[in-house]
């Protein structure tokens, strides 16, 4: 609750802004950046921070008076990091995670304690400050956080195993950060504190956090599963339950240790967000746009608060900080935490050059700062105080301008986005056909024109681009020149020719299908080297396997679910030459090959089939062991 002087600064707006005007610039902001952010596809947090220095320091609009003090503005950033933490747990699903869970581990441990220290000997060093504050400022930039990577994310989509890797990354070092951040701080009050001493105090913080996260998940899932919460009015209630449990979690633990409430909040966001929870889609949806109106806040607020003053005084020892934090150490951590698995060269550069830091190490900082710069407590260190904000706010903007600004231009160069889907025609055949696709990994693209039909895709989730897809323009807008197959799915088969032509002829892509509505045109569009499916034979064969082949027509529809099919590429030295009696025990358990193509001949091959480099080969089985094989047998994917 704010106390009646601060609800007085806040009703009155500091310097000129009442409260009812200072929210509505700040929700005018923030929605401004986001779209921008869409509008531009670069993350949105680079114009938060933009328009927050627009007016904080540019204008003067918005200062810690107008913001109600530091006592309302740490309570309500604290809230503010619950929510947007919660979210970034809720989405980091274990099977997304396994895609680089070597990977993820060790950056969040050996990457961790790289970043820490390299950042605290640099900030010793090159700015004089004393050990304490050196490391506590390393503490601090080891978060990246789900505020600054999630918004990256959504603009370059890359493939699963390096979302994962930065995903899991920024979640778990915002808790963790946090943490050790308070620890270090706390140690300031102690005159000599030892090892023992440190642990406790994390141990503490970390502990509290996992116990109360897993009770408050625990009350949400029973009540969710097993209390009917308004058969009127379900999907609502699940979505405030699960905003609520955020927010108690958060409070409850840090009533007990400060920075508790970080760890309490991503235990009960990785735990709902994996439990299979009712009305989970809408719950995602509705989280979403709550985290969008506090992270706009929080942004818009911190970055009005810089004082450039502070930044200035670093001079080049702060740069110079800033180079070593983001161009030497961060992918130094990076390539030793990802030696061995997954990830290949470009995609562990991308992850090197795109670690921005955002809302944990500055508002931490922020009220870390408050509490060194109060000459009536024994902690008084005014110049330690600006060491500690200028560094990590300097941190901050030059590694979300440039990092996160310039990401997809990254990721671009680098060739780390996945070629792209484009399935032109938005309806009921495209989109069952997107899902399909998407279940599996791949990047796709809906083009549809029809108004009423781009609404109901994008509700669905999809990602639509609204235009004409017989234009050569609309195409290229889409992705066409970076796509590796193209589908004209539409009811009408003239625009559907007209599609692939132009996808063969003007893009050259890989691989181009057509819908063909009418039995009659199949024959033109062969003519012109497009592969072609029927929808009457499609459906003649449908109706067909169901009568002679019903399990297996069965187990072909509810692929994605438990089963799958994939054709892989045998590129792996340690199949090639071998024969199946050989490999197929090296197979996970419940996959096969069922098929080998070679010189354009498939075949279900014998126990002595020898394998060549190049092979086609088809995989089936349980959905988990075909993944896991085809890494097996095309490393490079």
């Amino acid at each position: 609750m704010l106390g009646f002087e601060s609800a007085q600064v806040l009703a009155t707006g500091g310097e000129g802004l009442d409260l009812l005007t200072f929210v509505a610039l700040i929700v005018a902001l923030g929605v401004g950046s986001q779209l921008l952010g869409a509008r531009f596809r670069v993350p949105s947090v680079l114009f938060l921070i933009a328009a927050g220095i627009a007016v904080g320091p540019a204008t003067g609009l918005i200062t810690l008076e107008t913001l109600g003090g530091a006592g309302p503005l740490s309570t309500i950033v604290g809230l503010a990091v619950a929510i947007i933490v919660f979210e970034g747990a809720f989405h980091l699903k274990i099977s997304k995670l396994k895609e680089a869970q070597g990977a993820a581990l060790r950056l969040v441990t050996i990457g961790a304690a790289i970043a820490l220290v390299g950042t605290a000997v640099a900030v010793h060093y090159l700015l004089g400050a004393g050990w304490r504050i050196s490391f506590l400022v390393g503490a601090l930039l080891v978060a990246t956080g789900p505020t600054v990577v999630t918004p990256i994310l959504e603009v370059v989509p890359v493939r699963d195993r390096v979302a994962a890797a930065l995903e899991t990354e920024g979640i778990v070092n915002d808790v963790t950060a946090a943490i050790v951040a308070v620890v270090i701080f706390k140690s300031i009050r102690i005159t000599t504190p030892d090892v023992a001493d440190y642990a406790r105090l994390f141990a503490e913080r970390l502990g509290t956090g996992i116990v109360v996260g897993l009770a408050v998940a625990a009350v949400v899932y029973y009540i969710m599963q097993y209390v009917d919460v308004s058969p009127d009015n379900a999907p609502q209630n699940a979505r405030l339950l699960t905003l609520a449990g955020a927010i108690v979690a958060f409070a409850i633990a840090n009533q007990l240790f400060t920075e508790a409430g970080v760890a309490a909040a991503a235990t009960a966001g990785l735990v709902l967000g994996n439990a299979d929870l009712p009305y989970e889609r809408q719950i995602e949806e509705f989280k979403g746009d709550v985290t969008l109106l506090v992270l706009s806040f929080v942004f818009i607020a911190l970055a009005a608060l810089l004082e450039f003053e502070q930044l200035l005084a670093l001079g080049w020892e702060g740069l110079a900080v800033v180079v070593i934090v983001a161009l030497v150490l961060r992918p130094l951590l990076v390539f030793l935490s990802t030696t061995g698995g997954r990830l290949t060269f470009d995609e562990r550069m991308f992850v090197s050059l795109v670690g921005p830091r955002g809302i944990i190490p500055a508002s931490v900082a922020t009220l870390f700062a408050l509490e060194l710069s109060n000459p009536e407590l024994e902690i008084y260190d005014p110049a330690a105080a600006n060491v500690l904000v200028g560094t990590v706010f300097l941190v901050i903007l030059v590694t979300v301008v440039f990092e996160g600004g310039l990401a997809r231009q990254i990721a671009e160069y680098l060739d780390v986005i996945p070629m792209r889907v484009i399935v032109v025609g938005g309806g009921k055949v495209g989109r069952a056909l997107a899902e399909r696709l998407e279940d599996r990994g791949e990047n796709v693209v809906l083009v549809e024109d029809d108004e009423v039909v781009v609404e109901r895709a994008r509700d669905a989730g999809f990602t639509v681009h609204d235009g004409d897809g017989t234009s050569t323009d609309v195409l290229r807008d889409a992705g066409a020149e970076n796509a590796k197959i193209v589908v004209a799915a539409t009811g009408d088969d003239d625009a559907n020719l007209l599609v692939a032509q132009l996808a063969k002829s003007k893009f050259d892509v890989e691989t181009v299908l057509a819908r063909a509505n009418q039995p009659d045109n199949v024959e033109a569009f062969e003519d012109v080297g497009v592969r072609t499916i029927s929808s009457t034979m499609a459906t003649a064969w449908a109706l067909d396997n169901q009568i002679e082949r019903p399990a297996l027509a069965d187990w072909m529809t509810h692929i994605g679910d438990n089963g799958d099919v994939q054709e892989v590429e045998v590129t792996s030295d340690h199949l090639a030459g071998r024969t199946i009696r050989e490999v197929g025990p090296e197979l996970p358990d419940g996959c096969i090959i069922a098929l080998v193509e070679r010189d354009g001949q498939a075949e279900v091959p014998a126990a002595e089939f020898t394998l060549q480099r190049g092979d086609s080969i088809t995989l089936l089985g349980r959905r988990e062991g075909v993944r896991e094989a085809m890494a097996f047998c095309h490393p490079e994917d």
